[in-house]
């Protein structure tokens, strides 16, 4: 693969308790421990990120191919849950994909869904690593 485009972020601090930035500036902020994991809570953290990061790129290829396909999905949304758990010895992740397609038969809509997962990287980079759900609302 050829990368069109590359991110590039920086962690400092102490890990899950520190902050992140972008090479651009755009995107700078504290990351802390959820409170659910015993931490202090009160700002961001990697799972947020990546469910944000997942679901805008999700959403992207599920409009992509909505387009290719001449489907009408205004008003679409995609909500990412990713859970963070022990796995073996150490911790793995989870992700649930919640689309809403208001307007779209069933049918249509699951085509749409199925067809973006295999079109979006975040879907491609973790397909067999992480268990991905895809939920239609």
């Amino acid at each position: 693969m050829t990368p069109l485009y590359t991110a590039v972020a920086t962690a400092t601090g102490d890990g899950r308790d520190g902050k992140v930035r972008s090479s651009d500036g755009l995107l700078e902020t504290a990351v802390a421990t959820p409170a659910e994991l015993g931490g202090a809570g009160g700002a961001t953290n990697p799972e947020q990120l990546f469910a944000a990061g997942y679901a805008a790129c999700f959403h992207s290829a599920l409009r992509l191919v909505a387009r290719r396909a001449k489907a009408d999905v205004d008003g679409s949304e995609v909500t990412a849950h990713v859970g963070l758990g022990r796995d073996g010895a150490g911790f793995g992740l989870s992700v649930t994909l919640e689309v809403a397609l208001p307007g779209v038969p069933a049918d249509t809509a699951r085509q749409l869904v199925d067809t973006a997962h295999q079109v979006c990287p975040y879907s491609n980079a973790t397909r067999g690593n992480i268990d991905v759900q895809l939920v239609l609302r």
